[in-house]
């Protein structure tokens, strides 16, 4: 299988998960999206789900396909949410919000009985880090919030380069009006304490460390289809 064929296998596992009439939060990313693909065809087969966007990229496919939408105001507990993620290891720790959308993506989980997360093989790790953190921040102060972020990442041992990103002439710009600061760490020994100490800096909106979120993971190789769950 390629990676496409992987990802949809994975979505398609997921599906199974869902119910009749559940409130559903749907994720952000490509297995994401291949998970909307295929619930837009049980949609239009006759299955009634309400479902809460993590993005505007993700509620505009829904929409163009079918899939019936609500806001978290209009439904603020969920009965499960499905996304990807960038990396996720053995004790369901994931690094998200490589598309951009961590904030409502983190909102929605937390809103949700239960959390499916939904991976190829190659983002499963023994320890997080190989993937650049994504930070979310506030523009305002943003270079007083990038020193606080460097002087915790000393103080916690991590070693890397921390980038805005975007460039100098189009920054990007979250769907809340957010800049991202994506922390090339390499390794996090301790995502936990990093996680917390992170919460702590006031120009940090949000970071891409889901702690305790997860319910278990459903991860596509070329061997299958595997449930992972914490260790």
């Amino acid at each position: 299988m390629d990676a496409r064929q992987m990802k949809i296998k994975a979505a398609e596992a997921a599906l199974a998960h869902v119910e009749h009439g559940m409130r559903l939060g749907i994720g952000t990313g490509s297995t994401a999206e291949e998970f909307v693909r295929l619930l837009a065809e049980k949609v239009a087969e006759g299955l009634e789900v309400q479902g809460v966007p993590t993005s505007e990229r993700t509620a505009r496919l829904c929409l163009d396909l079918g899939v019936p939408l609500k806001s978290l105001d209009e439904l603020p507990e969920l009965d499960l949410t499905i996304d990807g993620a960038d990396e996720v290891d053995g004790r369901l720790q994931l690094i998200k919000g490589g598309g951009g959308a961590l904030l409502r993506e983190k909102i929605v989980a937390a809103a949700s009985s239960r959390m499916i997360v939904i991976a190829d093989e190659t983002k499963v790790v023994e320890m997080l880090g190989a993937f650049p953190l994504p930070i979310e921040v506030n523009p305002f102060g943003l270079v007083a919030t990038r020193i606080a972020i460097d002087k915790l990442a000393e103080r916690l041992g991590l070693i890397g380069e921390i980038r805005l990103r975007g460039s100098a002439d189009d920054t990007f710009t979250t769907d809340g009006g957010h800049h991202i600061l994506d922390a090339s760490f390499g390794r996090i020994p301790d995502a936990e304490a990093l996680a917390s100490q992170l919460n702590s800096i006031p120009g940090v909106v949000e970071h891409g460390l889901f702690i305790n979120l997860a319910s278990f993971a459903i991860i596509a190789g070329e061997n299958g289809v595997r449930t992972l769950k914490a260790q």
